[in-house]
């Protein structure tokens, strides 16, 4: 395993991206972080940004690939509202790469209603987008460095690895 982006370096991003969204929205939008590495960026953005706890929302039973790399549940979705009718949603992910948990996550948001507007703040943007999907707020696009697969280890200490090394 060898670290791509050190504690020191998220918390860095971190403290930009919630900069940048504290200026974007002049109400805190619905708040809600995708299992797992999502949901911890989301939750260290409320902290910073004195916003009410995130929502967090498991994509699996969405996901299209499960019939070829099994089904692989990665938390309970908690915190979501009976409805998001006309709601502002920030959709947050840790690593956003072929937006298919992307696309996964927003189907599951309209079962909840229909919001009103989805944003996505990504920590990582990998590029290899396979479906037109695009981060609103990106912490990092990764470039060359996005070939590579990576994984974010948490929640205490956030770090970026690249799990094959």
């Amino acid at each position: 395993m060898t670290i791509l982006r050190t504690t020191a370096q998220i918390t860095q991003m971190l403290d930009q991206m919630a900069s940048v969204l504290e200026t974007a929205y002049s109400a805190p939008p619905r708040l809600i972080g995708l299992h797992t590495g999502g949901a911890w960026i989301a939750a260290e953005l409320a902290k910073r940004l004195a916003w009410v706890e995130p929502a967090f929302l498991d994509v699996s039973l969405y996901r299209d690939d499960f019939a070829t790399s099994g089904l692989k549940r990665s938390g309970d979705t908690q915190g979501m509202p009976p409805a998001l009718d006309g709601d502002r949603v920030l959709l947050v992910d840790d690593v956003l790469f072929t937006g298919r948990t992307i696309r996964a996550a927003i189907n599951v948001l309209f079962d909840y209603g229909r919001p009103g507007q989805i944003d996505l703040a990504v920590l990582f943007d990998r590029g290899g987008r396979e479906l037109p999907i695009s981060p609103t707020f990106v912490g990092e696009a990764l470039g060359d460095l996005g070939a590579k697969r990576c994984k974010l280890l948490g929640p205490a200490p956030l770090t970026l690895v690249d799990p094959d090394v």
